[in-house]
């Protein structure tokens, strides 16, 4: 039976991630795993492997989360797109360059490739032999040398010719002299045998004995004939392979070129060699102009991997990707257009993503995708883990600021609360040691303080961005005002949008500030609020969530 291949799908939540998007995606990725797992696989389907990721640098409040469950995070994964190792399944193997042609040609044979790759004891590549390569041996060599040169191991002739060692050491290789096809009478062989040869003779024990005086390294001893004890003893003693095959002098004649070894003939210079993370679309046009038709990947650290060639840019399949917490292109792991969207799992307003297919798609009005996936578990009878019930927990904590933000709903607090008792957390005192790790910001840059928690938002043809920092130390959010107020300019520049703001909340009074840049922000802030900000600064009273407090009067204020 065949092996089952393993398929992934990642689930990731949006950039900048917060507590919410990493634990969801955590915890979706051991719900997925489990259903999968429970459901009876058909034995000719592929296994599904469910994997979040993270598309981006993980904030100090949910660093604390990770150590607190004692959890890695998701690996971080910079770029969405295809990458070689997500399409090219050729695992050929790959062989030595001690190998004859002949078993390279059988190999090739076998496993219906016109390329093979040579690599060293470490796996890393070496070289390329193609067909090409073992006709051009075939027909363009003539050198009775050759086997000399090549350094062949006895052990490929004796392959190649399909034959017995009667004397002598396999693992020797020919470094000297010619071959020789001994048919003559004895006066005229010793004309012809220098010490070294490798001698093809039939059944004559004359003809055998004079190729051992002449010193010959390896003698071929065709039709099965007997080879008797004096011959082996003399060849012992002279350090001289016998070896005994069935096949004629005619056959041997024609084989003992295809014992060579590959080495000798494989392709090692100007190679066009693909590392398997890189990306399809900046090899593909490489690949088209390139007239070889097997193309060598390795790994990272140079290590042989497979073989991928033009066929696997047909139809190639893209990766796949589960989004929690967001919708908006603009939020997505980079290079989410290029990927396969499977399903979506978030609580804001539909956004930009566009998908090739239908999907399905949950979404609902809730604080926290948290919450979500509590459900999904509830309604799949799955059993929530201590771990992943912490994980949970937290998440519906940080987005709802335990219960003080507007978008809090019953249903975040019925999870919550349920949550909490599976993982044994006191929800306060967890509330105030993560809203802590999250609020030490004194050794941040500027551009951590504002991407730790950053999204974009677009509204016909204008896009702006809004970060938020939330703390339990009021004193210590007015310090970050006047420092960060030269920043966001800069920022927006380099963020190409036309306007960014910062909402820096207060979980303990409830209220946030918010410093902004870009020429229409205060304009519109000003009226969104009804409000005129002061020195670059407003307050917003009773304002603790960008969904649902700040962002829709944005959006409402453009759209007007």
């Amino acid at each position: 039976m065949a092996e089952k291949k393993e398929k992934i799908i990642y689930i990731s939540g949006h950039r900048n991630p917060d507590t919410d998007s990493i634990c969801s995606a955590m915890a979706l990725a051991d719900l997925k795993n489990k259903i999968s797992a429970r459901q009876v696989a058909d034995e000719h389907a592929d296994r599904v492997v469910y994997k979040a990721v993270r598309a981006g640098h993980l904030n100090q409040e949910t660093r604390y989360v990770m150590k607190a469950f004692d959890v890695t995070a998701p690996t971080y994964m910079r770029d969405a797109r295809t990458q070689i190792k997500d399409i090219f399944d050729d695992k050929t193997q790959s062989v030595s360059g001690n190998i004859s042609l002949r078993q390279a040609w059988k190999t090739m044979r076998a496993v219906k490739k016109a390329t093979l790759a040579i690599t060293d004891s470490k796996g890393h590549l070496e070289g390329l032999i193609s067909t090409g390569d073992i006709a051009k041996s075939y027909m363009a060599v003539f050198d009775n040398c050759i086997l000399a040169q090549a350094h062949t191991p006895y052990v490929n002739i004796i392959d190649t010719v399909e034959g017995e060692l009667l004397a002598g050491d396999a693992k020797q290789c020919v470094t000297s002299g010619k071959v020789v096809i001994s048919t003559a009478n004895t006066e005229i062989i010793k004309d012809h045998i220098d010490a070294g040869d490798v001698v093809i003779l039939g059944n004559r024990y004359e003809a055998q004995l004079c190729a051992l005086e002449q010193h010959a390294s390896v003698i071929i001893v065709c039709d099965g004939a007997p080879v008797s004890r004096t011959i082996r003893k003399i060849a012992g003693d002279n350090g001289c392979a016998v070896i005994s095959t069935a096949y004629d002098t005619y056959a041997v004649a024609r084989l003992i070129n295809q014992s060579l070894p590959i080495s000798y003939f494989m392709t090692k210079e100007n190679l066009v060699v693909f590392k398997e993370n890189s990306y399809v679309d900046d090899i593909k046009d490489i690949m088209m102009k390139e007239r070889i038709r097997d193309f060598p990947v390795v790994t990272e650290d140079d290590c042989y991997a497979g073989m991928i060639s033009r066929r696997n840019l047909i139809d190639m399949n893209k990766k796949k990707f589960i989004l929690v917490d967001h919708n908006e292109a603009d939020q997505a792991i980079n290079g989410i257009e290029e990927t396969e969207i499977v399903e979506i799992i978030d609580h804001h307003k539909l956004g930009t993503i566009e998908t090739i297919k239908p999907v399905n798609v949950r979404n609902q009005p809730v604080g926290c995708t948290a919450t979500i996936i509590y459900q999904m578990y509830i309604e799949n009878d799955i059993e929530i883990s201590k771990t992943v019930a912490g994980l949970l927990c937290s998440a519906i904590i940080s987005d709802t600021l335990l219960f003080r933000s507007p978008t809090c709903t019953p249903l975040d607090e019925l999870a919550a609360e349920k949550l909490a008792e599976i993982a044994g957390l006191d929800m306060e005192a967890h509330a105030v040691a993560m809203f802590d790790a999250g609020s030490d910001l004194k050794s941040k840059t500027n551009e951590e303080i504002l991407y730790q928690d950053f999204k974009k938002f677009k509204s016909g043809d204008t896009t702006f961005g809004v970060g938020q920092v939330t703390s339990m130390n009021a004193e210590e959010l007015n310090k970050l005002k006047d420092k960060m107020k030269p920043f966001l300019e800069s920022a927006r520049t380099k963020e190409n949008i036309d306007m960014l703001f910062l909402l820096l909340t207060d979980i303990l009074s409830e209220n946030s500030y918010v410093i902004y840049a870009g020429a229409e922000a205060e304009n519109i802030l000003s009226q969104g609020f009804n409000q005129m900000p002061v020195d670059g600064e407003a307050l917003l009273e009773g304002v603790v969530s960008r969904k649902k407090q700040f962002v829709p009067v944005m959006m409402g204020m453009l759209m007007a």
